[in-house]
């Protein structure tokens, strides 16, 4: 109950509004608040806090709807934009492909004649040179059949030997029978006879001489057979397979049968699979570098000898065959290794280059390029630039952004060498930070366009 002050002075009705300092419940305080004019509700106060908390929405708020507008109006705010500094390197268009290394000159060494592997002098890695002794055949057969040859040869000669001195005689007794013929002192039945035994005579002497060729012949064949069971390396070169082992039985009456290969290291040739969207744009002589999976970062370099015209269709995918050399003094490369091959279309050395996606095309005849007519497609954008004129959306220091009109050289599916227009350390708009570029084709119009896509995709 609140205590009325009792001091001279002061009636009870003139202090009926002041009370002390004892505290009052909300409900004594809603009572003890004077009442408002006639019709109204009674007034109703508000916390600090509160009123605080209620001035700090409203801010957020206007801030929120100025953030949106500026948004929506498209203003040159730096932080709207993604960009990218405009650097200096190496830049190269090149088609890319697999491929598997094979030795330029290879051997199959195989045998010309049947028989039992006896032995093998050399093993898979071993380094030859040419007429080194590979492999040995059992010659048992075979040299007893030159030594027949040269039995019967022998023969043959013996019995040449009887029918020349036949002839010598058949060629005196006809001479005495002419002789005696002059004198009338014999008849010419004995001419007659004397004259057919020289003949017969002449006769087996030169049968015995087609014989003895005959064998001769034979006996060159048999020592040459004799001669094929040793096997030789008909090239300088690194043995780099074997097909037949040591006792193994060879027949070669149906084909020749592969002993192993020998393959001369020194150069090898890169065959490459290019598909049939970029074997179109190879041309022969043009550069072109491979690296090998057990040492991506070491290039090697040769130039294009071949394309071949016959295609290798694997899964429904049309694959030609692109054949190049490459050295090989370290006999670091070896058969079969998988490459990955580079064919330099084009390439430009300590080159200014930015993104692709900071360039779109040139305006035509004073109009911005539309979507619609660009000249390259979604995978690759690089047709696009007429005469290599292309338009960059460059942001100064202060975060303006303006278009500028640039020279474009080499280009590759991401980034394009900038001839005129650019300097190194500029900035170029790549996309929006609510939009990122994403792809590498170029938009037509740039950000400041219309349309306002970013972010690689083209139009849409």
């Amino acid at each position: 109950m609140s205590t009325v002050d009792q001091t001279p002075g002061n009636t009870p009705e003139s202090s009926a509004g002041k009370v002390s300092a004892t505290p009052q419940t909300p409900q004594a305080a809603l009572l003890a608040s004077p009442p408002g004019p006639p019709g109204k509700p009674p007034g109703r106060r508000f916390k600090p806090g509160t009123i605080i908390a209620i001035i700090i929405a409203v801010i957020l708020l206007i801030l929120a709807g100025i953030y949106a507008y500026r948004q929506i109006a498209g203003g040159d705010d730096e932080e709207k934009w993604l960009t990218a500094v405009v650097q200096k390197a190496d830049i190269e268009d090149a088609i890319t492909a697999t491929g598997s290394l094979q030795p330029k000159d290879f051997v199959d060494v195989g045998t010309q004649v049947s028989g039992q592997l006896k032995i093998l002098h050399v093993e898979v890695g071993a380094v030859v040179k040419a007429k080194d002794l590979l492999a040995e055949i059992d010659p048992t057969v075979y040299l007893s059949k030159a030594d027949a040859d040269r039995a019967q040869l022998r023969n043959q000669t013996a019995q040449l030997a009887d029918k020349q001195a036949q002839l010598q005689l058949a060629e005196l007794q006809l001479t005495r029978q002419k002789n005696l013929m002059r004198e009338q002192a014999t008849t010419e039945e004995s001419l007659q006879t004397a004259e057919a035994q020289q003949r017969s005579a002449v006769a087996q002497v030169a049968a015995i001489k087609a014989q003895m060729q005959q064998t001769e012949s034979t006996l060159r064949g048999d020592d040459a057979n004799l001669s094929f069971t040793k096997i030789y390396a008909p090239i300088a070169g690194t043995v780099v397979s074997q097909t037949a082992r040591q006792g193994q039985t060879l027949n070669s009456n149906q084909q020749a049968p592969i002993i192993m290969r020998i393959a001369d290291l020194s150069i090898m040739t890169v065959q490459a699979q290019v598909s049939e969207a970029d074997v179109g744009k190879l041309k022969l002589g043009m550069d072109v570098y491979f690296t090998t999976l057990g040492g991506s970062t070491r290039r090697y370099y040769g130039k294009l000898r071949q394309i071949s015209p016959t295609p290798n269709v694997v899964n429904n995918v049309v694959l030609y065959d692109a054949l190049f050399e490459v050295p090989n003094t370290r006999q670091t490369l070896l058969p079969q290794m998988t490459a990955q091959v580079f064919f330099v279309l084009a390439s430009a050395k300590d080159a200014i280059f930015v993104p692709l996606t900071a360039l779109h095309a040139a305006p035509e005849n004073g109009k911005p390029a539309r979507a619609g007519r660009r000249g390259g497609s979604a995978q690759d954008p690089r047709g696009q630039f007429k005469d290599g004129k292309a338009m960059a959306s460059v942001m100064d220091k202060d975060g303006k952004v303006s278009e500028r009109a640039v020279q474009v050289g080499v280009m590759t599916r991401v980034s394009a060498q900038i001839l005129s227009g650019l300097e190194v350390g500029e900035k170029v708009v790549v996309g929006t930070k609510s939009a990122p570029a994403t792809a590498a084709a170029p938009q037509s119009g740039g950000p400041l366009a219309g349309n306002n896509q970013r972010g690689g995709g083209g139009p849409r």
